[in-house]
């Protein structure tokens, strides 16, 4: 380190030897063994000060410097971001665009410092997306545009920086990149279209950026992304689905796009890879119809075009992330639509496959999904035919499971079924509650105190619902049901120990 230590004094600004010595640093600082002797010595802050030079040689050598001591290291680079560089930096590719090493310099610079959470801010009081852009649409070498690329990517995952890199131009050089490499058959065309398409799905993540580009609808881009969709190109197809999905991310843009029948494209899409089964295009068709389904004036519009037929095709998917979209996308369709859950309820296969899927404990997403489809399904249709299918179909334990999970909605949205089924067929679902141990469930609900007051209230009402049964009727009055109830009488939440009065009532009357 001897030799080292003498180094920052050799790296005056206006030393004729400054290049040559940051050249030296540089090629030391390769050798990962070399570069924590080097911040030791000082290097830093004097090659940090000679980015401020006029020189483009010391700037260039400077750089290279600098990213090699600070090569894998965040902590290193995260000094350099304190130390303000970036702002600098920017400032550097602004002035020398035309010097490709340094731009290039400038590029692998912010490449690294990109990953750092605590960089995004700093780049974004910067003009670096204006910088950027402008530096894209110079470039017409695939390698170049990569570099670019890469910088942009984790750039913008912040939504602040998606929207300056909107207004900067770049929807429309990834919408040129798109043009020129749809039909190319070329490695680095299929590699430039896969990054501009992917990256244009990455800007509608953020509120702001997305809603600029829908334009209400009548965006030139939103019209371009749309015609992706029927497109022969997987990728396309792919990203064309994923930005629906986030244009669908609030209900004035889903009303607005199921009117203008962008529903029917994404059947035709999924219809074709019912055979090509490409699962990332499944997943993310899915994903759009089941964002556009939320709003309620969207759901008889979505019912009538076919989108549950659709949907059921995938029924066999052995694939997670497709069966999981598949159930939310049937769960939104039907909420509040009586007839549709009607209809689905009563389809045998699909109850099949839900208590199947119940019983998924290695992908607890499509677990979940398949315990709150099969419960909206009683819930909204309210049918005794339903209620038998599901009850046939050996899906009344799964409900009672469901009862007992850490999340209050899914507990909540178990008990109102359970109701149901109680009411139109208890003698049915008899057998059932007993071998999956309602009243036991039922009691752990009401002892513990740590238990929402809806659940408790629901709880209260299934007791009284299935004090026809004489078996059930025998274990309420075996675990004392009586001094759990009364207790709730005093309970600060009026709606519970209103109902702890009527159910101790109907407790006592029937002991």
């Amino acid at each position: 380190m001897g030799v080292l230590s003498l180094l920052p004094t050799l790296l005056a600004p206006q030393s004729s030897c400054t290049p040559k010595v940051a050249n030296i640093i540089a090629e030391v600082a390769k050798n990962e063994f070399m570069r924590s002797p080097c911040v030791e010595a000082g290097l830093i802050p004097p090659l940090v000060q000679l980015l401020h030079s006029k020189d483009q040689e010391v700037l260039l050598q400077t750089g290279r410097a600098l990213g090699n001591i600070c090569y894998d290291s965040h902590s290193l680079q995260a000094q350099l971001i304190n130390m303000g560089v970036i702002p600098t930096l920017v400032k550097l590719l602004g002035l020398h665009s035309d010097n490709t090493a340094l731009t290039e310099m400038c590029l692998i610079a912010f490449g690294n410092l990109a990953e750092l959470e605590s960089s995004k801010e700093q780049f974004a009081s910067t003009n670096i997306a204006e910088e950027l852009v402008r530096l894209f649409q110079k470039q017409a070498e695939h390698e170049k545009k990569e570099m670019i690329f890469e910088v942009l990517a984790p750039l913008a995952e912040n939504d602040v920086i998606k929207l300056q890199l909107v207004e900067a131009g770049l929807v429309e050089c990834l919408l040129d990149v798109v043009t020129h490499t749809v039909n190319g058959e070329r490695d680095e065309d299929v590699a430039q279209l896969k990054t501009a398409s992917d990256l244009m799905v990455l800007l509608l993540l953020g509120d702001e950026s997305m809603q600029k580009l829908f334009d209400a609808g009548k965006g030139s881009v939103f019209e371009r992304v749309l015609s992706w969709v029927p497109s022969h190109n997987h990728q396309l197809q792919l990203a064309g689905a994923l930005a629906i999905a986030n244009f669908a991310r609030n209900d004035g843009n889903c009303i607005q796009m199921v009117e203008s029948g962008i529903v029917q494209k994404l059947l035709e899409l999924l219809d074709r890879h019912v055979e090509e089964g490409n699962v990332t295009v499944q997943h993310a068709a899915l994903s759009a119809l089941r964002n556009l389904a939320i709003p309620v004036v969207n759901k008889a519009k979505m019912l009538s075009a076919g989108v549950s037929d659709t949907v059921l095709k995938f029924l066999p998917s052995e694939m997670p992330p497709v069966q999981f979209k598949l159930l939310g996308t049937l769960r939104m369709l039907i909420d509040t639509q009586a007839d549709a859950a009607d209809q689905l309820g009563t389809n045998s296969k699909l109850v099949e496959r839900l208590v199947e899927w119940c019983e998924a404990k290695d992908h607890a997403g499509v677990m979940g999904e398949s315990n709150r489809l099969l419960s909206a399904l009683i819930r909204h249709s309210k049918s005794k035919d339903v209620v038998k299918t599901v009850i046939q179909g050996a899906g009344v334990k799964h409900l009672v499971v469901m009862a007992m999970s850490e999340h209050m909605i899914m507990q909540n949205e178990a008990l109102v079924a359970l109701g149901l089924i109680a009411g139109l067929d208890l003698v049915g679902a008899e057998k059932d509650f007993v071998g999956a141990g309602l009243v036991q469930v039922l009691h752990k609900l009401l002892s513990d105190e740590r238990t929402a007051p809806e659940i408790k209230y629901n709880s209260m009402i299934l007791i009284c619902a299935v004090m026809g049964s004489e078996p059930l009727h025998k274990e309420v009055q075996g675990l004392a049901f009586i001094d759990v109830v009364s207790k709730l009488r005093s309970h600060e939440n009026k709606t519970v120990s209103h109902q702890a009065s009527l159910t101790e009532q109907r407790l006592t009357a029937q002991s």
